[in-house]
């Protein structure tokens, strides 16, 4: 018997605006101009709330925290395409994102101190808590997008985002499997930011691309130029209307790159050239969106400052009440260990208290 192909398959990539804010007007997406200052607002946002963020943790005053800058396209883009009845699951580089869906800026501190109360979010209860280990978001999000179909809620779909260190979780593959037998209504938005913490791309794997991996899986697979958020918006757009006609899942990859740290735990300069951030800078999300709006004319830099006023004015409120507070327990951690109390906890919860008690004494 001959051989025989049995099929053939493509991944195509989009871009819609290039790095020096040229447009392609077939394929620009109709948003209307407050759609498109609500999601500058919210990317400009997030870069100036991680910016001061990575002060207070460099200052001693917050704890250690992943930081975002430069791939505010990927992660508020998204938010825009989905409705506040969706569901978003997220990771934990998606700071704009969070914001845009009603996550307070005081939880974010909160979280990143060590407060669990940082992921009590009652204003958007479909958004789910940061989630520190990788992948493991990814079966919830088809289990809520398939359980929502099974509740009733026809045009109901969940956004699932996560790096490409996660690729390389067999979550990542379950959750595709899955999503692809269930024909489930979720969205697997891959934020490609070139890094596993230290480890680049191509020695997480031979695919040319993470979103042929959806070939895999029998679900549409595309890459799209995740610093460009009108075709971030336009492939998570399509992805969603595609899930609410009951059509089933999509994987998209957004190509960005992270310009800071892993975490504030990281030093990036081991592990990659400082050339190499220098060619991401001039594919920068935000300066390529404002020069886009700039030409629109609906903005121009005295509106740019005074949003810059207005937001860190917004930021250094958010910081004040943060630190206003103090009615959080200091043994805090040692409440849920464990389901019951333990003895071996309940002496290091002791040592704690007696050790800031001597602190306390001792000035």
């Amino acid at each position: 018997m001959a051989l025989q192909t049995l099929d053939n398959f493509s991944i195509d990539y989009l871009q819609i605006l290039d790095e020096n804010g040229n447009v392609d007007r077939a394929l620009e997406p109709d948003l209307s101009r407050e759609d498109l200052l609500r999601l500058h607002y919210y990317m400009t946002l997030s870069r100036m709330a991680d910016a001061r963020m990575l002060n207070l943790q460099r200052q001693g005053r917050l704890g250690t925290l992943p930081a975002a800058t430069g791939q505010e396209a990927s992660f508020c883009a998204p938010v825009l395409a989905i409705r506040d009845t969706d569901w978003f699951v997220g990771s934990y580089r998606e700071l704009g994102g969070r914001l845009m869906r009603g996550e307070p800026l005081i939880n974010v501190l909160h979280f990143y101190n060590g407060f669990e109360e940082g992921s009590f979010n009652p204003e958007s209860p479909r958004t789910l808590p940061v989630s520190i280990i990788l992948a493991s978001q990814l079966p919830q999000a088809v289990g809520l997008a398939y359980g929502s179909r099974l509740q009733g809620e026809k045009d109901t779909v969940a956004l699932a985002v996560f790096g490409d260190g996660a690729t390389s979780e067999g979550d990542f593959h379950e959750a595709l499997n899955f999503a692809g037998v269930l024909n489930a209504p979720v969205i697997f938005l891959c934020q490609n930011n070139q890094y596993a913490i230290s480890t680049p791309r191509e020695l997480q794997t031979r695919s040319a691309t993470i979103a042929q991996k959806a070939i895999a899986y029998g679900i549409p697979g595309i890459q799209v130029d995740g610093n460009d958020p009108l075709a971030v918006f336009k492939a998570v757009g399509d992805a969603v209307k595609r899930a609410r006609e009951d059509k089933g899942p999509s994987l998209i990859e957004a190509v960005t790159y992270r310009m800071l740290m892993h975490t504030t735990a990281d030093d990036p300069t081991r592990y990659r050239e400082e050339a190499q951030v220098e060619s991401w800078k001039a594919r920068d999300p935000l300066v390529r969106f404002e020069k886009y709006l700039i030409q629109k004319q609906i903005w121009d830099e005295k509106k740019q400052k005074d949003l810059e006023d207005k937001l860190k004015e917004t930021i250094d409120q958010a910081v004040k009440e943060f630190e206003s507070k103090r009615e959080f327990k200091p043994d805090a951690p040692f409440d849920h260990v464990f389901g019951n109390s333990f003895y071996l906890i309940e002496q290091q919860r002791a040592q704690f208290l007696e050790n800031l008690k001597k602190e306390a004494e001792n000035g």
